[in-house]
């Protein structure tokens, strides 16, 4: 008890700092997160027990197997987290609310302690989220909630598998515990796309990896066929994105921009219908448009989605090598912001030449090999610009793993960005400070 007691006594000390104006949303949190830990139970004692259900014993000992193969196989944290059950009486573990200004896709952010800025505010209770949303509208923001399954208190705690999610199919359980893991191997406080992007990369290679040894021909084929269908379905996302920017970047009058961004948000729908006839008419994301999609929704897919593309080409160049990607990440999340943005913008929207391995985007460059480098996959830092994209070339070495497992070596390319526009443009965020 004193061990459990030790880390929320912590947290409520450090929530305490934020001040008393505060106090009412962090302790519908403190309570929320004391009542999971409070009726978790081990799945071990679960199983054992004459009293579980056939069925819910089947979920449990199949979570417990994922978890086994995200430690073991993905060199995930090797902890309790995932290794306890939580009955709940409500649809989600919590929810979660999202905003951005009316004209503008830049999310806005709630600054919280310890886990510094987030695109994103929590609650246990449906009902106070959608009043907070509503305030947020009020005010002129476009809003989001969206139901959260679990979620991760990034080593806090030993985080239980909550009951909404224990009947899931296995790919999406074990992405689902994979992706939630990784928040416990890496989180960057106050760089929720750099953090989501770093566990869906880890969630989708993960799953990948489970279902060649783990599932059968039919549920490979789905998978296969969901991942193609993402593969069609962001990139339209992302369009729509672009189109709108442009449209809040011009010098057109507040109300022109308003009727511009309802022909653009009408014209995402269509092309969405077209999109689910392709697909036979599969209607998994149907849920993104109830009620309208807007800019938070936008905002929220950009959190989770945009550096997954430079994230898939880091482990890619790891050869399959975990350890070795999260070392690369891990020296990512070293570098100031800007540039760890700029690095990553350019992965993201780097492409192969038709021939050869050579990159190319907007002054990023992929070059021959530079040297040997060790087994474990290393990033070296050669005179970091002082701001992205501004002052000399610098180099971002990302040595490799071999592909010949038996060969301790490995090549090393490097990333360089020189005097230009980065991939990816940067706007300054909306903070505010509950």
């Amino acid at each position: 008890m004193v061990r459990r007691a030790r880390p929320l006594a912590l947290l409520l000390a450090a929530l305490a700092l934020a001040g008393c104006a505060n106090l009412g949303y962090y302790a519908q949190s403190v309570r929320g997160q004391a009542a999971l830990l409070a009726h978790r139970e081990p799945i071990g004692k679960l199983l054992r027990s004459p009293d579980t259900p056939a069925a819910l014993k089947s979920h449990l000992a199949l979570a417990l197997r994922i978890r086994k193969f995200a430690s073991r196989e993905l060199g995930l944290p090797d902890n309790a987290s995932y290794r306890s059950y939580v009955a709940l009486d409500r649809p989600y573990l919590s929810w979660a609310v999202f905003a951005a200004p009316a004209l503008s896709l830049t999310p806005v952010h709630w600054c919280y302690p310890v886990v510094g800025c987030a695109v994103y505010r929590g609650y246990f209770r449906r009902a106070a989220a959608e009043a907070f949303a509503a305030r947020l509208h009020r005010h002129g923001d476009d809003v989001y909630v969206s139901g959260v399954p679990d979620y991760s208190t990034l080593g806090w705690f030993a985080d239980p598998l909550p009951s909404t999610v224990i009947d899931w199919p296995a790919p999406n359980l074990a992405g689902l515990i994979f992706h939630e893991l990784a928040h416990q191997e890496l989180f960057v406080p106050g760089d929720s796309r750099f953090d989501e992007s770093f566990a869906v990369a880890v969630q989708e290679a993960g799953v990948a990896r489970w279902l060649r040894t783990h599932a059968g021909t039919a549920e490979r084929r789905a998978w296969r066929a969901s991942r193609r269908r993402e593969a069609t379905f962001y990139p339209l996302i992302a369009t729509t994105r672009h189109r709108l920017a442009r449209l809040y970047a011009s010098e057109r009058a507040p109300d022109a921009k308003r009727a511009g961004k309802a022909r653009i948000l009408r014209e995402l729908r269509e092309r969405y219908r077209v999109l689910k006839t392709s697909w036979g008419g599969y209607a998994g994301y149907d849920h993104w448009f109830d009620g309208g999609m807007n800019n938070a929704k936008l905002a929220a897919l950009q959190t989770y989605r945009e550096y997954v593309p430079a994230f898939r080409r880091l482990l890619a160049r790891a050869h399959g090598n975990f350890a070795a990607f999260y070392a690369t990440a891990r020296a990512l999340a070293r570098l100031p912001k800007a540039q760890r943005d700029t690095v990553l913008g350019a992965l993201s929207t780097c492409t192969k030449r038709p021939a050869g391995d050579a990159c190319n985007c907007d002054g990023v460059s992929d070059s021959n090999d530079v040297g040997r480098a060790s087994p474990a996959l290393q990033v070296a830092q050669r005179g970091f610009v002082r701001r992205a994209g501004l002052g000399p070339p610098a180099t971002l070495v990302i040595a490799t793993t071999s592909r010949d497992p038996t060969t301790s070596a490995g090549r090393a390319r490097p990333y360089r960005w020189h005097n230009g526009d980065s991939c990816v443009g940067r706007a300054s965020a909306h903070r505010r400070r509950l």
